[in-house]
């Protein structure tokens, strides 16, 4: 070969590399972003970054179609013509941002709760949250509610932290995973590289899910589980460790409140409630004196069998309940398993595998540690089964006390912050008591005095009127749902056209598309959105809404603020917020624009902070009335929660020169996460890894770094004492008791014990009449409905069926091609079929959020996405059925206000095929266009 006929083997794809984050699902990898001339040609995983270390999915690297997609909006707009139709005119940002201050400041000045600021799936909520605290509404939470809530709830309340985010399997000595209700869309890159690790390493994976899809389908064993019975069959597998005497009696003693002492007299006010001393502090046996102590006394060795008689009462470790409840006959494998859709043998088998797994082989780390009572240990022993979990177990009405079930299930194996098990993210562990309460009453002119979002620790913190009717707009901390640190989103659209509890001036939202996917009963949300009062006017007043694309949603807003896409603007992935730490190291991360918009565009987290400054709010304006911050760049930069913490750990300013964590202001910060790849990670010391909540340790220097004012070690809760005291008030104790039609659910729904109950629905629908589970899944290839968008991902997912088992399939004799007609007690829809085997028997499933509406995300009329996608949305309501009481019960989680999604039922029928999918709703003006280049 001549040297003028070689070919160049490695064409050079750019002359520029930049390194952001990725923002295509809740994973956020480190990416490189390789520009040609300027232009976006290519998006790659960055190697160097913790949490992907150079994998990246389908979705990363499609972010370079997401930044150039034909649905962008490009400049603000005002409607012109009816809510729903879509009618716009584009105007300049001082004119939207007048209008937005005209509509907002009387309400700060009056009314400041008539303001509803919601969120969806924005990863800087930490700085929205403090943005409508300033404001002062009361009204504020992000999707959390309709999402995640119940894992986040029963995390922080049972172990001090939870899943997703926020923990995550030892990957390196797990010898057994348990997969519940996991699907692909969320931390794909991490759990494909862990899965990967653990097959390398000959463990066993056991996936527990009614779907056999993605993680399920390479799993050892499937346990193809009926949607909603998680916390049956995790009990059945507690009831069958218990019988077996496999559980790990000295981790409970040490580390969980199994043996502090609970009042056992059924006539005593403090029924159910710890014993303490005189300074609070719950008590337990010494097993060297036989007497009572603190709990973290020095040299205390907590006694799971201890008695105490006092003033006429007895008090008993609360080991004796626990094991009373779940040695019952009602758990054992032969009573639940009908019910949970699988074989008694199969529960005893997983049960003996999990006790194998943490007994046989134990992990023991030759790694010397002291605990917070001064014991000194010679090394670090643990038991090498693992759990991971996500939304599958969590959408139900049982959600919350399923997931603490799933976290008893791994205290009584000592598997949790051990080596093999299940292990901590900081800032996490973090235990309720170390959360804010919620703050929420409003005072016109003036900010919250704290935080929307807490953790009540009992009656007292609820956010409730002297009348006792709800503060919030959306009923959160409420007894209709006593914990819902995240907020209730889904019900803010249907209280507020209800005008129930009150009504509202303005609803405030930002990337959560509620006129279509994110509600329940998405005709109705969208017919409340546009609800007219006897004088013609809307009845929600005035909507903001901020975007990069042109959803559905935009069409139901009266002023749209554009946003930019995330390669054109600066966010911060913060320890204040949703980090991107691993358990071994304490990490944050930037985005930056690593390409400049080429719309009239702004980023929303700065337009924010010019409209506080216009608006005078605390901390947003100076003494002189100038911004305090030039855009969200400085506020990263320079904002303080409180001295030494801001937004980002990386690169601070202490005494001496540049620190990490604590420290004040860096003016060249940004600068350096952007040359060390977007990132910054702080490795947790090798003597501090393991046993964090009780480990001095990592107490110690999760002070220094700045993630704990002072050393703060706690027990596991597995007897939850807030759960307790608001069953108290149910039982009439206290004075702040619950309305008389309430009294019974709390009672039964928010035990100290980890319980099941029949999800809310079943006392309302006959499941004889709707016999089949409909539930949805996120395939890994998009992310909520922006992927639905992007023009490469819709090749992998551009029409999505509806799958039926075998079971279902043949008893309606259907083929490949038919449709048929799902029916729930609210709706119907008209959808193609699909056939699938590896799927429970009383169970359908479809991909989430692929259908889209006619007219929006640039699409064109007869694109699949609109003709064969659809919603199961339509078939779902975010209230349940009359029940002849006078009463509309939320379809939620009791305990929470969780979205119980997978709770639905429907019955099929074989049907015609129609033209398009049902319902088919009207086509909405497009404010970009169909398709590239064209405007409308």
């Amino acid at each position: 070969m001549t040297a003028e006929t070689q070919i160049e083997l490695a064409p050079r794809v750019s002359d520029e590399i930049r390194k952001t984050t990725c923002y295509m699902c809740a994973c956020r990898c480190g990416i490189n972003v390789h520009l040609k001339g300027g232009k976006l040609v290519y998006i790659e995983g960055n190697r160097d970054h913790p949490v992907n270390r150079g994998v990246l999915c389908a979705k990363g690297s499609a972010g370079l179609m997401q930044a150039t997609s034909p649905a962008r909006l490009r400049a603000p707009l005002r409607r012109v013509g009816p809510r729903g139709s879509g009618t716009f005119e584009e105007i300049s940002w001082d004119e939207a941002l007048a209008t937005a201050v005209s509509w907002l400041k009387p309400l700060r000045e009056t009314a400041p709760e008539k303001l509803a600021f919601f969120t969806g799936r924005d990863q800087s909520q930490s700085f929205t949250g403090w943005w409508a605290q300033q404001f002062g509404t009361p009204n504020f939470a992000a999707h959390g509610g309709f999402c995640s809530v119940n894992m986040a709830a029963a995390g922080i309340y049972t172990l001090g932290g939870s899943f997703w985010e926020f923990g995550a399997p030892d990957w390196e000595h797990a010898r057994l995973l348990l997969l519940f209700g996991v699907a692909e869309d969320h931390d794909s890159n991490p759990i494909k590289l862990g899965l990967a690790r653990l097959k390398e390493r000959g463990a066993k994976i056991v996936g527990v899910n009614p779907i056999r899809s993605g993680y399920n389908a390479i799993a050892d064993e499937w346990v193809g589980i009926t949607p909603g019975t998680d916390g049956l069959f995790i009990l059945s597998l507690v009831h069958e460790l218990l019988r077996a005497g496999k559980i790990d009696l000295e981790f409970l003693a040490r580390f969980t409140n199994a043996p502090v002492l609970l009042d056992s007299d059924p006539r005593s006010p403090d029924y159910g409630l710890f014993l303490r001393d005189d300074e609070g502090r719950p008590l337990v046996i010494d097993r060297h004196s036989g007497k009572a102590a603190p709990w973290d006394a020095e040299g205390v060795e907590p006694d799971l069998r201890g008695r105490l008689r006092r003033a006429g009462i007895t008090h008993r470790a609360a080991m004796f309940d626990l094991a009373e409840r779940y040695l019952d006959p009602a758990y054992a494998p032969e009573k639940v398993a009908e019910r949970c859709g699988i074989a008694p043998d199969q529960i005893r088998r997983v049960a003996a595998e999990l006790a194998r797994a943490a007994f046989d082989a134990p992990v023991v780390l030759d790694r010397p540690w002291t605990d917070f009572r001064g014991k000194e240990h010679r090394t670090k022993p643990g038991r090498p089964g693992a759990v991971h979990a996500m939304r599958g177990i969590s959408a139900h009405a049982t959600g919350f006390q399923t997931c603490r079930a799933l976290h008893l299930l791994q205290s009584l194996l000592g598997a949790v912050e051990t080596p093999g098990s299940f292990r901590f993210k900081p800032p996490y562990p973090k235990p309720a008591e170390a959360h804010p309460r919620p703050h929420f009453r409003a005072t016109p002119g003036q900010p919250l005095d704290g935080p929307h979002l807490g953790y009540p620790l009992g009656p007292e913190d609820l956010a409730l009127k002297d009348d006792g009717s709800p503060v919030r707009i959306d009923k959160a901390f409420t007894w209709e749902t006593p914990l819902s640190p995240h907020g209730l989103m889904h019900m803010v659209i249907s209280n507020a056209a209800a005008g129930d509890p009150y009504r509202i001036d303005t609803l405030f939202l930002y990337m959560a598309n509620m006129a279509w996917n994110s509600s329940m009963n998405t005709r109705g949300t969208m017919e409340m959105l546009t609800a007219q009062d006897e004088d013609g006017e809307y009845v929600i007043p005035r909507i903001i809404y901020s975007d990069a694309y042109s959803s559905e949603m935009v069409a139901y807003a009266d002023l749209i603020l554009p946003d930019t896409t995330y390669l054109e603007r600066h966010d911060c992935i913060s320890l204040l917020d949703r980090p991107i730490s691993e358990p071994e190291a304490a990490a944050d991360a930037i985005r930056w624009p690593v390409i400049a918009p080429d719309r009239d565009v702004r980023a929303f987290q700065s337009v924010l902070l010019d409209l506080g400054a216009r608006l005078g709010l605390p901390g947003m304006t100076n003494a002189d009335g100038s911004a305090t911050y030039a855009d969200y760049a400085d506020y990263i930069v320079n904002h303080e929660r409180k001295p030494g913490i801001g937004p980002l750990t990386g690169w601070r300013m202490g005494p001496h020169g540049l620190t990490h964590g604590r420290g004040g202001p860096n003016a060249a910060q940004l600068d350096s996460y952007i040359a060390n790849g977007g990132f910054h990670a702080e490795h947790i010391p090798p003597e501090a890894a393991y046993y964090k909540p009780w480990n001095r340790a990592y107490q110690d220097w999760a002070v220094a770094f700045g993630l704990l004012d002072k050393p703060q070690p706690y027990l596991i809760q597995l007897w939850s004492e807030p759960l307790r005291r608001f069953q108290l008030a149910a039982e009439g104790q206290g004075p702040r008791q619950p309305p008389e039609h309430l009294r019974g659910r709390i009672r039964s729904t928010l035990d100290p014990l980890p319980v099941w109950y029949a999800p809310m629905s079943d006392a309302f629908e006959d499941p004889a009449e709707y016999p089949v589970h409909a539930i949805t899944q996120r395939p890994m290839a998009m992310y909520h409905s922006w992927g639905g968008q992007n023009a490469w991902l819709r090749q992998i997912h551009g029409v999505n069926p509806l799958y039926l088992p075998t079971f279902w399939w043949e008893r309606l004799a259907l083929s490949d091609g038919d449709w048929v007609r799902v029916v729930s007690s609210h709706g119907e829809i008209t959808v193609p079929a699909a056939h699938m085997a590896a799927l429970n028997k009383d169970t359908v499933w479809t991909w989430n959020a692929i259908g889209k509406r006619k007219g929006a995300w640039a699409l064109d009329a007869d694109a699949p996405e609109a003709t064969k996608g659809f919603l199961l949305n339509h078939v779902i309501h975010e209230l349940l059925p009359a029940r002849g009481d006078g009463l509309r019960w939320a379809n939620a989680d009791p305990v929470t206000g969780q979205a119980a999604w997978f709770d639905l039922r429907v019955r099929l029928e074989k049907s015609a095929a129609p033209d398009q999918s049902q319902p088919v709703f009207g086509p909405i003006g497009s404010v970009v266009g169909q398709g590239p280049g064209e405007r409308p």
